[in-house]
């Protein structure tokens, strides 16, 4: 088996779903009496969204790759990120990583051809949802990608940074994800939600929206117990 370096805390509350689901998902895979040998480095979300908030990618990614220097030190073979929006500076981070890192954004990729998708509405971070780092990839396999308008991006990021990464599942807030979510099927099209921020499956939870969700997280998860089994 290949050992897995991850770059959790962005945030915890996904981190705890990656190791959870990785975890017993190669135990599901192997046998009963295999768990994996994997190494987390638990960074500061606020920091990551602070660095994009002020345009700091640099910064960003000499954070990160001191974190993936870390991992690969404690003899990581390939590496991830537990968060969408660092993935804004992936590039640049794969240059100076020293062991091959695994995007979340190529692998919801990958999954969106395999089903055919035409137009996805995404949900994230406001950087996510503002920047071009995450619909490039669409967009070159010719999916559109659709996000929420300035003021409902607005609400999402606020969400996101002040309850989801806290744990906090407010039901007011999921009355109005779900309201944004609609109006994004009736007015823009769109034949499912991208679920484009790690913590966004927690508010989910137990709704019933009225496109499919596409957990970009379960999906990341899959593609690195493969790699882990030695199945990529």
């Amino acid at each position: 088996m290949k050992k897995l370096g991850l770059i959790g805390g962005t945030g915890p509350e996904s981190t705890v779903v990656y190791y959870h689901d990785i975890v017993y998902g190669v135990q599901k895979r192997a046998g009963e009496t295999v768990f994996p040998n994997l190494t987390i480095e638990s960074l500061n979300v606020f920091d990551v969204l602070g660095f994009c908030a002020r345009g700091e990618y640099d910064a960003l990614t000499r954070d990160l790759a001191a974190g993936v220097e870390r991992l690969a030190a404690a003899g990581a073979e390939f590496a991830a990120l537990t968060g969408i929006t660092p993935h804004i500076v992936f590039d640049a981070l794969q240059a100076r990583s020293p062991i091959p890192l695994v995007s979340m954004v190529e692998t919801s990729c990958a999954f969106a051809r395999r089903q055919g998708c035409a137009r996805l509405g995404m949900l994230g971070t406001y950087p996510t949802m503002t920047g071009d780092f995450f619909q490039k990839p669409f967009a070159a396999s010719g999916i559109s990608v659709v996000t929420p308008n300035e003021a409902e991006r607005t609400y999402i990021g606020e969400k996101i940074e002040q309850e989801l990464e806290y744990g906090r599942i407010v039901p007011e807030t999921q009355t109005e994800i779900l309201r944004i979510v609609r109006r994004m099927a009736e007015e823009d099209g769109i034949e499912a939600v991208v679920l484009g921020c790690t913590e966004l499956p927690l508010l989910f939870a137990g709704l019933e929206p009225p496109v499919p969700c596409m957990d970009v997280m379960q999906i990341h998860i899959a593609a690195l117990i493969d790699r882990i089994v030695h199945e990529e």
